[in-house]
């Protein structure tokens, strides 16, 4: 039977970590891990609290209290008997860690944003990239810096004022979007598992807030995945768009966290030299808004202007 470690009251470490687990488990189904079910009617979707703890060797009033964010030193045998229970993937089981590690030390102040300065060299790096779209984020995907593909990649979102520019409020919110990438519903379940695994370790972050928020309020896709508490979207090496200046074009991406600047993350789109693909790119890069050219695309730069 996993070990119980206790603690006293709750946190708000406490609830994220037992909104995960509430999640995963009316997500799970009883046949999924090996039981059988009978024939009546099921007022729980998914597992009940007493047969996920059945399941994980454990006590049922432990379970609640972990699941009401009440027990905040789970210890790690019991976070394993759970991730099994749940048959919780690797990036599934590392965050359940990762939320159970932070209601540890839960502490109400949240701490400052990352910075959203781009360093000088980043921004020529762009410039040097190109006819590649790339572009700097945040760690809350709104675009910090760009060069002319880009922003153009993302149609219209140029007419978006610069503070507004935001991947995720891209997908959900701009009406080009959804015709923009003919596989719209996978992305924007990985957009919402890759905030839902931020907001798992860092739920108070400004940032982040107020761009979730703004989301529940204006997308009801957004609400119901938001819901889901998925922490894990099909990261695909090749993206297709539809784009209204250029035609199709299929490109693949790269994503990387950038050193000495924490929370952001650098995009680069390519294609092979010769191919339609690579010509649609290269038109993109030079039909890009004006504003988009040059040393003007950047986020700093447009605001102090």
């Amino acid at each position: 039977m996993a070990s119980e470690q206790s603690s006293s009251g709750g946190s708000g470490g406490g609830m994220e970590l037992g909104q995960f687990l509430r999640a995963r488990r009316t997500q799970t189904r009883p046949d999924q891990v090996g039981l059988t079910v009978g024939t009546g009617l099921r007022r729980t979707p998914g597992l009940r609290r007493e047969e996920l703890a059945t399941l994980a060797g454990m006590s049922i009033d432990y379970y609640v209290r972990l699941e009401r964010g009440k027990e905040t030193r789970p210890s790690p045998s019991v976070l394993d008997a759970l991730a099994r229970a749940l048959r919780l993937d690797d990036a599934e089981h590392q965050h359940l860690r990762d939320l159970a590690a932070r209601a540890a030390r839960y502490a109400p102040e949240p701490p400052p944003p990352p910075s959203r300065t781009v360093r000088p060299h980043l921004k020529r790096v762009l410039e040097t990239l190109r006819p590649s779209p790339a572009y700097v984020i945040s760690r809350s995907m709104d675009l910090l810096a760009w060069n002319p593909g880009g922003l153009a990649l993302y149609a219209g979102v140029a007419d978006w004022p610069v503070k507004q520019r935001n991947l995720a409020r891209y997908l959900f919110l701009h009406p080009t979007a959804r015709t923009l990438f003919p596989d719209w519903e996978e992305q924007v379940r990985g957009c919402v598992a890759r905030l839902r695994a931020l907001a798992g370790t860092a739920p108070d972050a400004p940032d982040l807030t107020q761009l979730v928020g703004e989301l529940l309020l204006k997308s009801p896709d957004f609400a119901q995945l938001w819901e889901r508490y998925d922490v894990v979207g099909r990261k695909r090496i090749q993206k297709t768009f539809h784009h209204p200046q250029v035609g199709v074009l299929t490109l693949s991406g790269q994503g990387m966290q950038l050193e000495g600047t924490p929370g952001q993350r650098l995009g680069v789109y390519t294609a092979d030299p010769g191919t339609p693909d690579h010509d649609a790119m290269l038109l993109l890069d030079l039909t890009a808004p004006a504003e988009a050219k040059g040393t003007k695309g950047t986020e700093q730069q447009r605001t102090r202007s």
